[in-house]
């Protein structure tokens, strides 16, 4: 599994022709590949397994795969593995990540004298100016030649908080990303952006996430806080209907909601069509969630899987 390849498939802006596939079913397909890509962003699922991480029917998924290299986001590599030499490998283009090997020089064509110093320049790293040690470093000297350990104390607010999983710039990226129309710098400089932080922090407690991810979702946990809760016209008592302002659901809404719908005993029993498995129950819900209206019709059973917003349309 490949993290780059995995955030890429989020990010990355598809594109819905006539009588193509929808977005949301494209996606879950770039998705499955994504998890199964590896280093070099190369993947080579069988066609079985593709359908049961979507739900799809074959035919649905040779199609989105055939539309996603038209769109220029996968390419057949030419090679093939499996017993048989027929699972095609697929290429992700445009992923830019960590995950590749750094460039190394062969140490016998560098000159040594460059990069070991010699016992005199040693010495002359290892004593101050006026031939004597300071003391206040244990020995070690108080000057540039010394790195980190001549960092002044009154550091930058950003290297005091290093130890903190939330990245100003990260977020500020995700934000954009999630909603290009939204004011950023309103949401991260909002006097109750602490505390949704804090609920944020006691909601993730024990969850392995890296510094990646709790951005990532902080993102989300920001708009949703800020469309639900904060975003209200001047006058608007605070829980009114004029309190929340209309929206549609964005993709990662669609994804989440649809797994916690096909989980709803009640819902899943009302919707769901004899035999239908969990993975093609999720499938079905995301590509009807994609349509404003269905999904304001299902905005009761969304309130009660935990959506807080506000979906554009009338419930008919």
């Amino acid at each position: 599994m490949s993290l780059d390849a995995t955030t890429w498939a989020w990010r990355v802006t598809l594109k819905e022709k006539q009588g193509g596939a929808r977005i949301p079913l494209k996606r879950l397909v770039l998705l499955s590949l994504a998890d199964r890509a590896g280093e070099d962003h190369t993947c080579y699922p069988s066609m079985q397994r593709l359908e049961k991480d979507t739900g799809l029917e074959r035919k649905t998924v040779l199609k989105i795969i055939a539309e996603l290299q038209e769109d220029n986001l996968i390419a057949d590599t030419g090679e093939r593995k499996g017993a048989t030499r027929r699972v095609k490998v697929y290429k992700l283009k445009g992923v830019k990540g960590r995950e590749t090997v750094p460039e190394t020089e062969l140490l016998q064509d560098k000159n040594l004298s460059e990069t070991v110093p010699t016992a005199e320049q040693y010495q002359k790293r290892n004593h101050s100016v006026n031939g004597t040690l300071n003391s206040a470093n244990n020995g070690t000297l108080n000057s540039a030649v010394n790195g980190t350990q001549n960092l002044p104390k009154n550091l930058p607010l950003e290297s005091k908080n290093k130890k903190d999983w939330i990245c100003l710039k990260t977020l500020r990226e995700e934000i954009v990303l999630a909603d290009p129309d939204v004011d950023v710098e309103c949401i991260l400089t909002a006097t109750w952006g602490d505390r949704e932080k804090r609920a944020f922090e006691n909601y993730n407690a024990g969850k392995d996430l890296c510094d990646s991810l709790m951005n990532f979702h902080f993102a989300d946990w920001l708009l949703n806080a800020y469309r639900s809760k904060y975003s209200k016209p001047v006058g608007a008592p605070s829980g009114s209907p004029a309190a929340k302002i209309p929206q549609e659901l964005t993709i990662k809404q669609i994804v989440l909601f649809a797994q916690k719908l096909a989980h709803h005993v009640e819902f899943a029993g009302k919707f769901s069509d004899p035999g239908d498995t969990y993975d093609k129950l999720v499938s079905k819900i995301a590509m009807k969630l994609g349509n404003p209206v269905q999904a304001k019709k299902w905005e009761p059973y969304l309130r009660q899987v935990g959506y807080e917003g506000v979906l554009l349309g009338e419930a008919s």
